[in-house]
């Protein structure tokens, strides 16, 4: 479960002076709030409100006047569309020490126990430093409403609708692993990263070879492969191929807003040309002549099967040519190549979050 925990005061409806909403009059939606919400339900985001509200129940903050403006907030919510999975409410003061005020998880403790949350891509949108350590708490990540950049939140802004945009950016996550008599291979892949990466295939350069296209595409990968090479190469490369390409693909969920198509690099004296489009079927085409059996521990031969396989698990039409004369750089050249071709391909155009770039309304 995909979930997202909001702050009310401060991040929702905007917080009056005394920090207290307890009329009418002073409920005020901040700027961007229905779009953003209504995009993160669009999504597959479940909304959950947690909010301390000081000293509810008492003589100066009566549960009517609470009640008053959070059912008001909530009819106007639902009327755009927008509703809570839950409400949690915390009616103390932060001298009564509790176990449920916000950065304590004691609230939620026992919903997040009977559900299950996925960790990597749940979020904690809220405007305080207390918001930011109880997203620490429960192990998910955060948004700091602010415009102070120094935070230990994973994102900070002043835009409710730019915190949203973020967090359906960063939803592109997957892991993948395969298992058969010849290969055990798990793939982890994130499409918005740094080009982080930890690849472990057990072939020397096709694992500084995979590391390019981490590094050119800014997608963060794990990669593990365990694979028969007391037999050969083959399998170990193949089935790599096809794990990351699938890996990529499921991580593109739906590909609204992508960019779709890719191209071109060169590196010294060899160009390498790929033409790739994630348009959902699969076609590879390799034109090279290499020399060399190998470079290091790579056999040539396998680099059409890696790019057939690659393309097969990402479900892409992949054209790829290069000329040169260092066997060496002509692979890489193919591999940075294809590194920047995904970039361009999997990137998001902000102006068309919601649209795929196909007259057929899909890329399935």
């Amino acid at each position: 479960m995909k979930l997202v925990f909001l702050d009310r005061d401060g991040t929702i409806i905007v917080e009056p002076p005394d920090e207290q909403v307890d009329s009418l009059e002073k409920l005020e939606l901040i700027p961007g709030v229905i779009k953003g919400l209504n995009l993160l339900i669009r999504h597959g985001y479940k909304l959950i409100l947690v909010s301390n509200q000081d000293g509810l129940g008492t003589t100066s903050y009566p549960y009517e006047k609470y009640e008053l403006v959070q059912s008001k907030l909530i009819r106007l919510l639902q009327g755009e569309g927008i509703e809570f999975e839950k409400v949690f409410i915390c009616p103390h003061r932060k001298e009564d020490n509790c176990k449920c005020r916000k950065p304590k998880i004691g609230l939620v403790e026992e919903f997040v126990k009977n559900n299950e949350l996925d960790y990597n891509r749940s979020y904690v949108i809220g405007d305080r430093a207390t918001d930011i350590e109880f997203a620490k708490n429960l192990g998910c990540k955060s948004i700091f409403l602010s415009d102070k950049q120094a935070s230990e939140a994973n994102f900070v802004t002043k835009s409710f609708l730019e915190a949203c945009k973020y967090i359906v950016r960063n939803d592109r996550y997957a892991i993948v692993t395969r298992k058969t008599r010849e290969t055990d291979i798990t793939a982890e892949v994130c499409l918005d990263g740094n080009g982080e990466f930890n690849i472990d295939t057990g072939i020397g350069f096709f694992d500084h070879m995979l590391a390019q296209i981490a590094r050119h595409s800014g997608i963060d990968v794990k990669l593990k492969v365990a694979g028969d090479l007391n037999v050969d190469e083959h399998h170990s490369v193949e089935d790599t191929g096809l794990v990351l390409g699938t890996a990529i693909r499921e991580a593109l969920r739906d590909k609204k807003g992508i960019e779709r198509y890719g191209c071109v690099l060169p590196m010294d004296e060899s160009l390498a040309n790929v033409a790739l489009d994630l348009g959902g079927r699969s076609y590879c085409s390799l034109k090279a002549k290499f020399k060399r059996e190998k470079v290091g521990d790579f056999p040539t031969e396998l680099m059409e099967d890696f790019l057939r396989a690659f393309a097969e698990g990402l479900k892409a039409n992949l054209h790829v040519s290069v000329d040169g004369r260092n066997e060496h750089h002509k692979i890489e050249a193919i591999f940075k190549a294809l590194g920047r071709a995904l970039k361009q391909a999997i990137s998001i155009c902000e102006d068309n979050l919601e649209s795929v770039p196909s007259t057929k309304g899909t890329l399935a």
